[in-house]
Order: structure tokens, then sequence, then C-alpha cells
């Protein structure tokens, strides 16, 4: 049986559908009552309600499981502590793989919530079991958060300058390459930089949205200050709103590109564009 942590994001949600559809056992880690049963209508045949940090609970969910997906909370403050609690209950239980979900270029430490990746993937070196690391791209799917007001307003507005380009990955090729991992031999020890061959700017996503959707879709910047007055209002935390203004400071000033060599492979075939993914995801 397979353990996913994290497992009520897209990512977790996603992966569990996927590896339940190819006759893997799941058993999926969530924080509240309301996630259980959408866990189990994609397959997954346990869900536990957990806290990452509580020990005592992850140990519980950690009994019978032969490999785990580690996915922390986005941008939690202590995915260190987490990840440790992750390879102790690991090694207790002598798992056969440890599959570990990164970021892509978490070696970049002026955004901390890559960096905590890349010290999370420091201790894998030194544990004793099998593991892969996964470095993927800014999913496809991200997109799809805006696309109501992007129709309505037509603008597709970000906090940083609309000529930045970065690499993405369509998060059903994401997920196509987690079922080769836990599937296939060969991948222990592997780290791979999972991204699509493109690199997008908002400039370049607004206009495959407006050639698809039929609509005029201008890419525009959100004033920064204005961005995070909002994002206090609505509840994000300290370290969320801090993390991601530099992340928005980081991708004002770099692009942030990552290769498609290691994803190609993987998949057999070439990766999803934007433009497949996104007439595939449309649905007016």
């Amino acid at each position: 049986m397979i353990l996913i942590t994290g497992a009520s994001g897209k990512t977790g949600r996603t992966i569990a559908k996927a590896l339940s559809q190819q006759g893997l056992e799941v058993r999926a880690v969530v924080r509240h009552q309301k996630q259980v049963d959408e866990l189990k209508g994609l397959g997954a045949k346990e869900v536990v309600i957990a806290d990452l940090l509580d020990q005592d609970a992850m140990d519980q969910a950690f009994l019978g499981i032969t490999a785990i997906y580690h996915i922390c909370p986005n941008m939690h403050p202590q995915e260190e502590e987490i990840g440790q609690l992750m390879i102790q209950g690991a090694q207790k239980m002598h798992l056969k793989h440890f599959v570990y979900h990164s970021v892509l270029h978490p070696q970049v430490e002026a955004m901390p919530h890559h960096w905590k990746k890349m010290r999370m993937e420091d201790q894998l070196f030194k544990m004793k079991i099998p593991f892969t690391i996964l470095q993927p791209a800014a999913y496809m799917q991200n997109v799809l958060g805006y696309l109501d007001k992007m129709i309505k307003s037509g603008e597709y507005r970000i906090p940083y300058s609309t000529s930045s380009r970065s690499s993405m990955i369509d998060l059903n090729d994401f997920a196509e390459v987690v079922v080769k991992i836990f599937t296939e031999a060969g991948h222990e020890h592997a780290i791979y930089e999972l991204a699509s061959h493109e690199y997008l700017s908002a400039l370049d996503i607004a206009t495959v949205v407006a050639n698809i959707t039929g609509k005029i879709i201008l890419a525009g910047t959100i004033d920064r200050n204005v961005w995070e007055k909002d994002a206090r209002k609505s509840g994000l935390s300290d370290y969320a709103v801090e993390t991601l203004l530099k992340m928005f400071q980081y991708y004002e000033e770099n692009d942030f590109i990552g290769n498609s060599n290691q994803l190609t492979w993987l998949l057999g075939r070439e990766p999803n564009s934007f433009e497949t993914f996104f007439r595939q995801a449309y649905n007016p």
C-alpha cells in the first residue's frame, strides 16, 4: 500500500486517482473529515485524518505501508520538521520506496519555499531507503483558477512582469510519471526535473486562452501592495504572504525555466503543450 501525505490538494487527489486506477492500493492522509469522501471517491482504499506533525498519528498511518509519496502542504513553515517525521516513519517501517514531491529549481534560496524543499532533499540522501525526487514546474491547471475572471473582465492579471517566462507541466502528465515511478523498476535514487517544452509568459497564456475561447484577453500586472492587502484579507498566513512576495520578486527579475528532456523520456512522448491542455480542459 502507498501512503500519500497532503492528499487533499490537487496534486494528491490527482495522484490518488491515477494510482488507484492502476490497481495500486492507496492510503491518503488528509486534515479534515470533509475531505474523506472525496478521496474515497477517487479510489483511495483508506483515508486517514491526521496532522503531519503529530508523530503518534503518523506512526499509525505508516502501519502496513510499503511506499510513500510525500507532499508537504503548500508553503508550510515547518516543511523540514514534517519531512523529518516522514523520514523517521519510513525508516521505522523499512519502506521500500520514498518518493518526494519537491519543486522545479529548489536550489533558489531567494524563494524560501523552494529552499526548504532543497533542505528536505538533502535529508533524503542520508536515508537507507531508496528514494525518488520529483521536481515539477508549475501546473498548467493553475491557470484555470483565473479563467472565470479572465472571461468576465478580459484580463489575466498577475503580480509580476507579464513578460517573465516560466516552464509549466500538465498535472495529468505529472500523474502519469508518478504511476511509472511506482510501477517500474529503475527509478530509485533518481532526481527528475519535470517541465514541458514551452517557456510561457502571461502574455503567451492570455493569447492561447483568447484564441481558444474567442474572447479578448489581455495580460496585465497587479500592484504587489494591492495583492498583499487582498491576500491578508482572504486569510493567507503571514508566512505564505511573505514567501509569495519573494517569489513574485524573483519572477520579476528572472525567468523560471526548466528542461523537458526528462519528462519526455519518462512519458515516452512529447509532453502536453499549454494549448493542448487548455483545449482539453476548456468546457464553455
